[in-house]
């Protein structure tokens, strides 16, 4: 950063203070709803502790070899002083080796019991089985006690249950990851992989995709709804139905649209004629958090810039732009909010 001075054509650079790096430092690490420092399920708990006591020790080490660097500096100022040659091998073997040797051991240790403890959900039998699909770039989400459950980029999951998520991806390798609730779990062509998802609290927690796979990564997001039994019950059941909203003439003209469009042959919305399987099913396109995982706001006015040219939101994604007619375009999107 530089700043011009106030006579002359110099500039003088600005250097922010040490504090002020710290303070950005560590709200980096630790601010906003996704993070692993904020952890709300059994598995991102483990994560956090092993956070911190790398954290700690890192400190304790940065410590010792400021300490040890100061003390050599001062030494050196003594033209008589002199280290033995024994006394220098002594704190070599105790301080380079014999002390990170102990310190790596434990923290191998911790590691293998850890990694082993995330192998299983607790309690070893899920309540819940979730699939999850990743695309480029959004996610596919299966309830196979419901097989008409399908939905995009929005998982519901009871609370004070373990639920299992099997993983597998339809193109590129991408990397299921709930900061909140679970370390990363990686998407792998041709394989099926597994993880799982746990907390007491009921709360929206925002999900990433963790592994670069492709120029819209960055808005690869879901969100996870952990809700009570009864509210998750409730919601898939809902889920599972099709679509049989009170249309408006505004939203029955948007809905013919829809059908007789090409969005019909890229989108479903059950209980309708629309049974395209390239994009994300729609049969709850109203309710959902977001467009495109993440890119925007699910109101009326992105999902119109949505509709007419999704490049211009999210550039490089598989929806070309839609011809529809200006005239039309309101009553589809009102159609497309009443899918709930």
């Amino acid at each position: 950063m530089r700043r011009r001075g106030g006579h002359g054509t110099g500039t003088r650079r600005v250097r922010p203070a040490p504090a002020l790096v710290l303070l950005l430092l560590l709200a980096g690490c630790s601010g906003g709803s996704q993070s692993t420092l904020h952890a709300s399920g059994a598995g991102a708990r483990r994560t956090e502790g092993l956070w911190w006591l790398f954290f700690w020790i890192s400190v304790a080490v940065f410590a010792e070899v400021m300490t040890l660097l100061g003390w050599a500096l001062w030494r050196r100022r003594r033209a008589t002083a002199r280290v033995r040659g024994g006394d220098a091998l002594g704190m070599v073997s105790v301080l380079g080796v014999a002390i990170p040797f102990v310190i790596l051991a434990v923290v191998y240790g911790i590691g293998l019991h850890d990694l082993n403890a995330l192998a299983s959900p607790p309690g070893k039998n899920a309540a819940v089985n979730i699939e999850v699909v990743g695309h480029r770039w959004w996610w596919e989400v299966h309830y196979p006690d419901q097989p008409a459950a399908v939905t995009a980029n929005e998982i519901h999951i009871p609370i004070g249950e373990s639920v299992r998520v099997r993983l597998r991806t339809a193109d590129v390798q991408h990397s299921f990851w709930v900061p909140n609730l679970m370390p990363k779990t990686d998407l792998i062509a041709g394989k099926v992989n597994e993880t799982w998802l746990y907390t007491d609290e009921a709360g929206n927690y925002r999900g990433q995709c963790a592994e670069y796979c492709g120029q819209q990564h960055a808005f690869m997001a879901f969100l996870v709804v952990a809700e009570p039994r009864a509210q998750f019950d409730a919601w898939v059941t809902a889920q599972a139905q099709p679509t049989t909203p009170t249309l408006t003439a505004a939203q029955q003209r948007g809905k013919a649209v829809f059908e007789q469009g090409s969005c019909a042959s890229c989108h479903t919305v059950r209980g309708t004629s629309a049974d395209g399987t390239v994009g994300p099913d729609l049969t709850t396109i109203g309710s959902r958090w977001s467009i495109g995982a993440g890119a925007a706001p699910n109101d009326a006015g992105h999902l119109g810039g949505w509709i007419a040219n999704s490049q211009t939101i999210k550039p490089g994604n598989a929806m070309p732009p839609q011809p529809v007619a200006a005239q039309d375009l309101p009553d589809l999107v009102a159609y497309l909010q009443s899918l709930k």
